[in-house]
This record gives structure tokens, sequence and C-alpha cells, in this order.
């Protein structure tokens, strides 16, 4: 099976494609609120020099998306595809950060459902590693219909790191989706 880890997708309000090094200033503008960072564990990430190793390690790990505002064209935020040690046969979505100016919308909804859609068309299920202290993150990943797993130990950015897991399957996704457009 192939699976494409750095499609280009559009959305009614979005436009992914892969993350190239051009990119570095937009995202960087994107990143530059230390709102954007305030219940992640890596707090200062806001400032140019943190959010630099940030960036290269998205760079060359593979499968990031850049996610664009299609009525402005700026850089908002990227996500990233990537394999978890924990579950190889699947797919991770992870790695996101969205401009808190996008927050409390429906853009992270839109984000996961072109992502999700994508993915499972090659995979049964995705998995979501979150940092124990992003419970912003945690919160929005069960919303999508995601179940909280356990909380593990990983390597997935270079150091193991505590992360909390969860698990959605393609059939709780298509199920989800079916009542929100019902309702």
């Amino acid at each position: 099976m192939s699976f494409n880890d750095q499609p280009a997708l559009t959305g009614k309000t979005l436009t992914l494609r892969g993350l190239t090094a051009v990119d570095f200033e937009g995202l960087a503008k994107a990143a530059s609120d230390p709102v954007t960072w305030a219940g992640h564990p890596a707090t200062e990430r806001y400032k140019p020099e943190v959010f630099r190793p940030y960036f290269d390690f998205l760079l060359e790990a593979g499968g990031t998306l850049l996610i664009l505002d299609r009525k402005t064209g700026e850089a908002i935020g990227c996500s990233r595809y990537y394999t978890g040690p924990d579950a190889p046969e699947d797919i991770g979505i992870g790695f996101t950060f969205l401009s808190n100016t996008y927050w409390g919308g429906g853009t992270n909804f839109e984000l996961k459902t072109l992502m999700l859609g994508h993915a499972f068309e090659h995979f049964e299920r995705v998995w979501f590693h979150i940092a124990p202290t992003n419970i912003r993150s945690q919160k929005a990943t069960a919303k999508l219909g995601a179940v909280f797993v356990d909380n593990a130990e990983l390597e997935l950015a270079g150091i193991p790191a505590p992360w909390t897991r969860f698990r959605l399957d393609r059939e709780v996704w298509r199920d989800k989706l079916a009542a929100r457009q019902a309702g």
C-alpha cells in the first residue's frame, strides 16, 4: 500500500499541502503569538529561536502539511502524518498547531476531516499522541470521536517522552461524520 503523507487537500476554508523549507517565515509568523503555545509543553515556541528547531524537525521528519487559510493564502499552522512505534501498522496524526486566532470555530474539525478522510482511505485506525498536560488538544481529539487508550512513554520526536494515546477507528469516524451531517 502506498500512502502519500503530504497530499494536497482542499476544504471549504483550508488548503493543506506539503511543508517546504521556504515556508519557515510564514509558519513562524503563525506561531508567533505566546497564547498559541500557552497550554502546550513548549510554551516558548512562539520565539523564532525556539520555533526554528521545531520547524527543522518537521521538515526533516516528513509527512508535515502546511495549513493555509484559503481566503488569505496565509499559513495558519501545520499538522503531520507519522507512524508511531506503538502502532506501526497504523498512522498517526499530530504535531499539530493552529494560530490561536483560529481556535473556537470549525477550523480544527475541518483540518482533521481532511486529514482523516485521506488517512482512512488507507488505514483502519488513526492514533493521536498528545502531551499529558495539553488538555486543550485532548478535548479537541475526543470531540472527533477518538477514545483514550492509555499513557505511554514513546520516542516520537527524537527523545522518549510521556504521551497520552487516543485511537480513532474508521467506523467510529464515519458514524461521527454522519451524525454531524444529520444534526
